[in-house]
């Protein structure tokens, strides 16, 4: 798998080189600024790309920005991004196009390393990762989920982390069949009929913490 990664830090980038080539990715740049990294990700079109919100020259939102204008030129390339602390607003503006493949993790979960690796395939496969900090955040902001039981809640939460039926079952000691119950009961109060087409999963995520 390819990768691409956006990193100031000379340690964090090549320690995140080192950790991905060690898991048997393929890092096909590692750039340390906003204007190289549009032109790495449009050149590379990699699996996966792994962006820092903050890069020089102004240390704002570089790394947002690229990651943006890239997937507009190539809908739902897979990005992953980190940031030193929770941004939601840099978070919306990522879930902007709605296209899936995208993860918001904070930089301190990194060291949790098989929660990291499972994140990027995670994202890779066009689903989402969000970091709990991000998607309590999220969650607590966001109105149309007024209708959903707080377990419900707490299911959606889980989704948004990228986790599986099978993975929430075991989070919250029930069976899978009743999580499958309250994912479709998610489903129906946010409007959601069964489509062959779309990934219910990701557009759930997409919509409501993304509006």
């Amino acid at each position: 798998m390819r990768v691409v990664i956006a990193e100031d830090l000379t340690l964090l980038r090549d320690g995140l080189t080192r950790l991905l080539q060690a898991f048997g990715f393929e890092v096909v740049e590692a750039v340390d600024n906003g204007p190289a990294l549009l032109p790495a990700l449009l050149s590379h079109r990699p699996d996966v790309a792994i962006i820092d919100v903050r890069l020089p020259p102004t240390h704002t939102d570089e790394g947002l920005k690229a990651a943006i204008a890239a997937r507009a030129e190539i809908p739902g390339l897979p990005v992953l991004v980190l940031s030193q602390h929770v941004e939601p607003l840099y978070a919306r503006e990522l879930l902007g196009d709605r296209a899936g493949g995208i993860g918001y993790l904070l930089k301190e979960r990194i060291s949790d390393v098989e929660q990291f690796i499972q994140a990027v395939n995670q994202v890779a496969a066009g689903g989402t990762a969000f970091d709990p900090e991000v998607v309590a955040q999220l969650l607590t902001r966001n109105e149309p989920l007024a209708s959903l039981t707080p377990r419900e809640l707490e299911v959606l939460r889980h989704i948004a982390e990228g986790r599986s039926n099978a993975a929430i079952a075991a989070r919250l000691f029930i069976t899978e069949k009743v999580v499958s119950k309250y994912i479709n009961n998610i489903f129906s109060k946010l409007g959601m009929p069964p489509s062959d087409d779309d990934n219910r999963r990701v557009l759930a995520v997409l919509m409501f913490l993304g509006t």
